[in-house]
């Protein structure tokens, strides 16, 4: 199991309300999606390693564009477990669901994150975060099938879930297991918990995997087998 990895610097980039907005590329991106109020900051901010980085509200939506982290890691001393890359970003997508604004503005989103997952050459990995009290909805559905068409990876997480009982987590995994099939997934529904920690490591590896399948495929030449990397 890959470690937590020491985050030595993150911080914020830009909030992008436009594709002409985003910066250059210039390291691998992990997009992190879900409906308002699933966690996402909480989560993002564990994942950091920092109390703050991403902000946290009681009120839904806060989110209107396209928010980039970066994140630079400590490799000294290469361990095999090392990250394999010095520098990743994070890019928190808008929440959907009952986010709290306007109609026209939720509208707006979806060209947005479109363009970007069907554009963006770094994107390596796409994580659709789910509230694992709500269970699973249409909407995490339609958004994985969705991504598979894409030619996306996709990985699913389970916010959360220490508010759950054992019974309860073995039930939700098998209902995940049956309802997101095919696509390029990045592994089995993962359980993580930004409050307490729990699963953080089990998703740091999930995303480093996908950050070397994205770089074997750029040094094999297959980027032209998905729309998204034209």
């Amino acid at each position: 199991m890959t470690r937590v990895p020491d985050v030595e610097e993150a911080t914020f980039i830009a909030e992008a309300r436009a594709l002409g907005d985003l910066p250059v590329a210039s390291a691998p991106e992990i997009a992190i999606a879900g409906r308002s109020n699933v966690g996402k900051s909480t989560l993002l901010n564990r994942l950091a390693g920092r109390k703050a980085l991403a902000r946290t509200s009681k009120t839904p939506g806060r989110t209107r564009g396209l928010v980039m982290f970066a994140l630079r890691f400590n490799r000294r001393g290469e361990a095999a477990d090392a990250p394999p890359v010095d520098e990743l970003r994070l890019i928190d997508l808008p929440g959907y669901g009952y986010a709290q604004v306007s109609r026209s503005e939720r509208n707006a989103w979806q060209p947005l994150i479109e363009g970007y997952t069907q554009t963006r050459r770094a994107l390596a990995l796409f994580v659709i975060l789910i509230d694992a009290r709500r269970g699973i909805e249409d909407e995490e559905r339609q958004l994985y099938e969705w991504l598979g068409t894409e030619n996306v990876p996709a990985q699913i997480v389970f916010t959360k879930v220490d508010k759950l009982t054992t019974s309860a987590r073995g039930v939700l995994r098998e209902r995940a297991r049956s309802s997101f099939r095919g696509g390029r997934r990045s592994g089995g529904p993962l359980f993580v918990s930004g409050q307490t920690g729990e699963g953080v490591d089990a998703l740091w590896a999930s995303i480093f995997d996908a950050v070397r399948g994205a770089e074997a495929a750029d040094a094999a030449g297959e980027l032209a087998e998905g729309p998204r990397r034209a």
